[in-house]
């Protein structure tokens, strides 16, 4: 996949985030949703690609959701998967909190799995518990694992968990351990990037959206660390949608190269509003706004930082300038 993608996947990203950030703290999840769908699919439709959309937010007939099969960029360029969730927090955004993200990955036509929108068991980690865990170990094992390999108890492995009340027995069982635990409100694609950064996060666990957990793995392919996921099908409905969308067994462990592929990968993040990773969108005087961008190489294990300030149309301008 040719480098110079990178930079015009950060314009897409940023597009949507300068989108959304206009709805934060306003209590409407919708339409900050909307925006940052309608300026990335906007964005998208200029790049120099030949992509399809196999990871996205519905279904053909659930626009102005970016669906999946849906043809993206000029088609003269390479053929490209395209995983993307234009606003990664909506709830987050829509009561003015932290960690929402515009994000995509890519890799070479065919890499990527074409993951329903459905629950995902996931087990995420950094770089020196990567192929040493498995997602089938009670997690006693899995703590007990990782207590030895990074040579620290129990109690100082700090565990990150959607807090949800499927979780709840998980977190009893991780407290009975003694580990320390982070309850995250939102952000599955967050919290699983977060085991592999620089942060106090060793593991991550609890189930999650399939879609989210293939763009966590894109991330986690760059930085050296690990996804392991299983699909959850609710029922015969989702089982037989799994099998229509070309996966054979559903209830298979899947591995990062089931995941994300063998080949390059590339992720690429914009703040929505801040988090631990990236700040948010800040609206400016003389008509400018900021933005923080990661891009992320699995080929070079390269993570670029970039912040760039940005001339807002006068349109956008006015409309931002009524809202202040």
């Amino acid at each position: 996949m040719e480098r110079h993608i990178a930079m015009d996947m950060v314009r897409v990203t940023e597009a949507a985030a300068l989108a959304a950030g206009r709805w934060t703290g306003r209590g409407d999840k919708n339409s900050a949703d909307q925006a940052a769908t309608t300026a990335i699919r906007k964005q998208f439709h200029s790049m120099p690609i030949d992509g399809t959309v196999v990871i996205g937010e519905g279904e053909m007939d659930e626009a102005p959701m970016l669906y999946i099969g849906e043809q993206v960029g000029d088609r003269r360029g390479p053929k490209v998967d395209i995983a993307v969730d234009p606003l990664e927090g909506t709830e987050t955004v829509a009561s003015g909190l932290n960690n929402a993200i515009s994000v995509i990955a890519a890799a070479s036509a065919g890499q990527l799995l074409h993951a329903p929108d459905m629950y995902m068991a996931k087990l995420a980690a950094g770089p020196k518990l990567a192929g040493q865990l498995s997602l089938d170990d009670p997690i006693e094992t899995t703590l007990s694992k990782a207590s030895a390999i990074l040579n620290k108890p129990v109690s100082d492995i700090t565990v990150s968990i959607l807090d949800r009340e499927r979780h709840q027995d998980i977190i009893a069982r991780l407290r009975t351990m003694g580990a320390r635990i982070k309850l995250l409100s939102h952000g599955d694609v967050m919290g699983a990037i977060e085991a592999a950064m620089e942060s106090e996060v060793d593991l991550y666990v609890g189930s999650g959206g399939a879609p989210e957990g293939v763009l966590a793995a894109a991330a986690l392919r760059c930085l050296g660390g690990e996804m392991q996921g299983r699909l959850l099908p609710a029922g015969t409905s989702d089982f037989e949608r799994c099998l229509r969308m070309g996966i054979p067994d559903p209830h298979k462990l899947l591995t990062m190269d089931d995941l994300v592929g063998t080949k390059e990968v590339l992720f690429v993040a914009t703040g929505v509003t801040s988090g631990s990773f990236l700040n948010g969108v800040r609206y400016l005087q003389e008509d400018k706004a900021e933005t923080y961008s990661v891009v992320m190489h699995s080929a070079n294990k390269t993570i670029s930082y970039l912040r760039t300030i940005h001339e807002l149309p006068v349109q956008e301008a006015l409309v931002q300038g009524a809202a202040m």
